[in-house]
């Protein structure tokens, strides 16, 4: 009573007749498996720039606290003045960074912040 199932016999005729029908070119991965379609790369637009804009240096305009920053500079030298200034627009953004954090906020929202927190200065007159 050794009965032998035909079932995998007919399973593959069936499976070389397909294979043999269809036609592949040689770079597909597993031989009678349908070539995959590439994906197209799109390039996504460029955005349209506006007019060159300085991003440091001190082209800001004059504020409520432009005098004391202008007499400090003079007192300090441009040099240190540049570094002192430096270190607390680090230190703000570091506070911006810590609140971000804490309320959870994405990078992109911790960026707009700090920019506003830049315009905010310019308009100040923090920096002059």
């Amino acid at each position: 009573t050794d009965f032998v199932s035909p079932r995998p016999f007919i399973l593959s005729l069936t499976y070389r007749k397909m294979a043999s029908s269809l036609s592949f070119s040689r770079s597909s991965a597993v031989a009678g498996a349908r070539p995959m379609a590439r994906p197209v790369a799109r390039r996504a637009r460029a955005p349209i720039r506006g007019p060159v804009r300085t991003v440091a240096g001190n082209s800001a305009e004059d504020g409520i606290f432009t005098p004391i920053v202008k007499v400090t500079r003079n007192i300090m030298g441009a040099k240190e003045f540049n570094k002192l200034r430096g270190k607390g627009i680090s230190l703000h953004s570091q506070v911006i960074t810590e609140f971000c954090k804490q309320i959870g906020a994405d990078n992109k929202r911790k960026q707009g912040l700090i920019r506003q927190a830049k315009k905010n200065g310019e308009k100040l007159g923090f920096l002059s």
